[in-house]
């Protein structure tokens, strides 16, 4: 279960005040009012993953990178094409459209890198809008945070990325290289964006993907698969309860034998995993069984999610799971004639990670440090993400770096603080500069 990745060896980090003057006449520039400004335009946007607003923020936000002075390429994903092609990472929203945003900025110098800013616009559902305090779509500051749905997961990460093309272009800053920002859509339910913008040929020599890390420097995470059980059982009349097979009691062997599995996988993790109590949860999310109160019932279906261990291939943890449910077939009689029938469904994350000596995370470390005077904290993340298709199909060298706790994601009254929102686009600001624009 354990992967290669070993520590960082940073170099000394750098003084900030000795920057070229248009370099710090961007930074100057970023200030509270225009980044909650900017994210509150991305939070007015309802862009469910999968919803038709999906498509309505990427066509607004071209228009913003547009009038930035970004080149824009917004085209409409060919569906049928990419969800066909043997390594799409899956979708579980269905969707009539999808389309791609990437704006390009900078010089024509072969030899000068393009830095990709990566970000995904789409989000999860609010949940029961009783569970909020505040309206989720309007981006309200409370307390030096935004709130809103998206706001830490992670428009917030977007508008960091776009504000800080923006100072650097008013700033006046020329760049030898280029910085390439990509908005993608249909993250949080496989990387459908991140794959069609990869199969449009967008590459780069390093990415930041700016989920909420808290300002600390993400250079790994765990993967993650949707699975579908099917539980057989016989059905009876519920006054004949001990003539029928209960679905229900069977699946309870089951999901003793799946806490069994996740505790082994948990057992021996890489240090870059070990701040977490369990860095690769099993869970179940929905279950269904019967289709009549009165009825013993005769099937119950199960989805969850299983997380895949850093450097794991993906066969390698379904075969895993495979197994120990075949196992817990094996051991029980009407089971092993009708065994538990196991479906990967929707979105199929693999882990990824970048090399620690990498030089993604040398430069976003350094130029984190120049500004905010400490290095940030190295460590992976028990989600899966768009990191894992950046760094494997395209070959960009990928770390996660972005404002916001992870456990405000996903919930009610979803917030990011704004120091941190401040903070991360200096940092970009800093990394696109030095490393496009040789500072």
């Amino acid at each position: 279960m354990s992967t290669p990745v070993v520590a960082p060896v940073l170099v000394p980090a750098q003084r900030g005040d000795d920057l070229p003057r248009g370099v710090a006449d961007a930074l100057a520039l970023v200030d509270p009012a225009s980044v909650v400004g900017l994210l509150q335009e991305l939070l007015a946007v309802p862009t469910v993953t999968g919803s038709a607003a999906e498509s309505e923020g990427q066509h607004l936000l071209e228009v913003r990178l547009r009038a930035a002075g970004m080149d824009t390429d917004l085209w409409s994903v060919d569906l049928p094409t990419i969800t066909a092609d043997p390594d799409f990472p899956g979708m579980e929203a269905a969707r009539d459209e999808a389309w791609g945003l990437v704006g390009s900025w900078g010089g024509e110098d072969p030899d000068a890198p393009t830095v990709v800013l990566n970000g995904h616009l789409d989000v999860v559902p609010t949940g029961g809008p009783e569970l909020w305090t505040v309206d989720p779509w309007q981006g309200r500051v409370r307390d030096g945070r935004v709130l809103g749905r998206g706001a830490c997961d992670m428009k917030g990460g977007l508008a960091c990325q776009v504000l800080a093309v923006e100072v650097l272009r008013r700033a006046g800053v020329r760049l030898r290289g280029r910085v390439q920002l990509q908005s993608v859509v249909g993250e949080e339910d496989g990387g459908l964006g991140t794959f069609a913008t990869l199969r449009r040929g967008y590459r780069g020599d390093l990415a930041v993907i700016s989920e909420p890390t808290s300002g600390a420097l993400v250079i790994a995470s765990a993967g993650a698969l949707t699975f579908r059980l099917t539980v057989p059982g016989r059905s009876a009349h519920g006054s004949m309860r001990l003539e029928g097979v209960d679905a229900v009691e069977k699946y309870l062997l089951v999901h003793q034998a799946l806490r069994r599995l996740e505790a082994r996988r948990n057992g021996d993790v890489t240090p870059l995993m070990a701040r977490y109590a369990l860095p690769y949860p099993l869970s179940v999310g929905t279950v269904r069984a019967g289709d009549w109160a009165s009825s013993v019932p005769d099937a119950l279906v199960a989805e969850g999610r299983y997380g895949v261990a850093l450097g794991e291939p993906v066969e390698a943890a379904r075969a895993e799971l495979e197994g120990a449910l075949a196992q817990v077939c094996a051991d029980d009689p009407w089971l092993a004639a009708n065994p538990v029938r196991v479906e990967w469904v929707g979105g199929q994350f693999a882990s990824g990670s970048v090399d620690a000596h990498a030089p993604v995370v040398q430069a976003v470390s350094s130029a984190h440090a120049r500004l905010h005077g400490a290095r940030p904290p190295v460590h992976g993340v028990p989600y899966g993400s768009d990191l894992r298709l950046l760094t494997g199909i395209g070959g960009v060298p990928t770390v996660h770096y972005g404002p916001g706790d992870v456990a405000h994601a996903h919930a009610p009254d979803e917030s990011v603080p704004v120091d941190e929102l401040v903070a991360v686009t200096r940092t970009l600001v800093l990394l696109v500069a030095s490393t496009a624009g040789g500072v």
